[in-house]
């Protein structure tokens, strides 16, 4: 009777146990995420218009971003180095997929935008833009 009564409340508790696990994964790539535009923001205002080395910021906390999820825009439009004066990045496009069997849908991880105040814009004596 004792074994019963274990298995019916297991079956519960497990399910219950992984769920909360696997929320506990989700939420950590949402933080990622976040962590992950405002560093690749930090990275833009002190380097060129246009380098690569914001991609590759990003990457180092997140690797399965790709160039087509990461959007970079200079305030105003159309600006050079000298006049611009805001910069953001913008992290889009990702999803997660649950690791629980039944539940084989990806979860879209909603699009995080980190927005800072140009600094040089200039890589010659930086060692992150190189």
């Amino acid at each position: 009777m004792a074994a019963v009564e274990f298995a019916l409340i297991a079956m519960v508790f497990f399910t219950l146990l992984l769920g909360i696990l696997e929320f506990g994964r989700v939420l950590f790539t949402w933080n990622s995420a976040v962590e992950t535009t405002r560093y690749g923001a930090r990275v833009a205002v002190v380097c060129d218009i246009g380098s690569s080395a914001v991609l590759s910021s990003m990457q180092q906390i997140m690797p399965d971003i790709l160039s087509t999820n990461v959007a970079v825009t200079y305030e105003p439009s159309g600006c050079s180095q000298s006049t611009c004066e805001r910069v953001k990045v913008k992290l889009q496009g990702l999803s997660v997929t649950p690791l629980i069997p039944f539940l084989d849908l990806p979860l879209t991880v909603p699009a995080f935008e980190t927005s800072l105040l140009r600094e040089s814009l200039s890589s010659t004596s930086n060692p992150v833009c190189s």
